[in-house]
């Protein structure tokens, strides 16, 4: 399996990058996975090897490269009860900086760059986002409708807020199709209807799921959120999602 380790040219500097796409000469669908707020890391890696034995060019930028190259927090070895709290702690003024304005203007620049490699494939790609990765991937889906064909988020935040540039009040560009799927405590029953609600009136093709028994993080296994059982059905969502979205015939 190829993988790379990248500088991506920014508004703002160079954002470091891991990529990974199948071992097998043609293009292949870029993905653009956007990572939770742990950062990038080996558990990000693994998740873009497997997406890639699928066959697509996935790339997983380091989003707080303007704090210094990953890891810009040491982590443990496994993130639980005992630590999440410190941990939390170093990485909240990280997340908390990264603005609208910013992560756009990344999603430019990653886009760009996704476009320009010789082993990805003219035509759309998907973006996929974990915890806060969930409403980057929809940010950027619906700054760039016309490349975006398809949106997956998993146990997200930041999707339904007060804030007028909500991710959900901005439906109504998106032309991807959508998969979202939540741990039983990632939005309220109020906040989910909204989401609902919202990408209804906006005529969007998704599905919306709460797994069953799940808590907040549940796809990574360096956490102690991690569910096996919830992992493989996030699996079995994105890749029908992505084949029908972003494979020819």
């Amino acid at each position: 399996m190829p993988t790379k380790t990248l500088q991506i040219p920014t508004a703002d500097g160079r954002s470091d990058a891991f990529a990974a796409f199948p071992d097998r000469d043609g293009r292949h669908p870029g993905v653009l996975l956007y990572m939770d707020a742990f950062g990038l890391r080996p558990e990000l890696e693994n998740k873009a090897r497997e997406l890639a034995e699928h066959g697509y060019y996935v790339l997983v930028p380091n989003l707080y490269y303007r704090h210094g190259p990953s890891p810009v927090v040491e982590l443990p070895d496994h993130i639980g009860e005992e630590n999440r709290s410190a941990v939390f702690a170093q990485l909240m003024p990280l997340v908390e900086g990264l603005t609208t304005d910013l992560v756009l203007r990344d999603a430019d620049a990653y886009l760009d760059f996704l476009a320009a490699q010789p082993e990805v494939s003219a035509g759309p790609v998907g973006t996929i986002g974990y915890c806060m990765g969930a409403a980057l991937a929809m940010r950027t889906a619906t700054a760039h409708p016309g490349q975006v064909a398809a949106v997956a988020g998993f146990h997200p935040g930041f999707l339904v807020t007060d804030a007028p540039d909500s991710p959900h009040r901005l439906a109504h560009r998106l032309t991807a199709q959508v998969h979202i799927g939540l741990a039983e405590g990632d939005l309220t029953p109020e906040a989910l209807s909204e989401l609902n609600q919202a990408l209804d009136a906006a005529g969007v093709d998704y599905t919306t799921e709460i797994y069953p028994d799940t808590v907040h993080g549940f796809t990574m296994s360096d956490t102690s959120a991690y569910s096996p059982s919830a992992l493989q059905r996030h699996w079995d969502r994105l890749l029908p999602l992505l084949d029908r979205t972003l494979t020819a015939g």
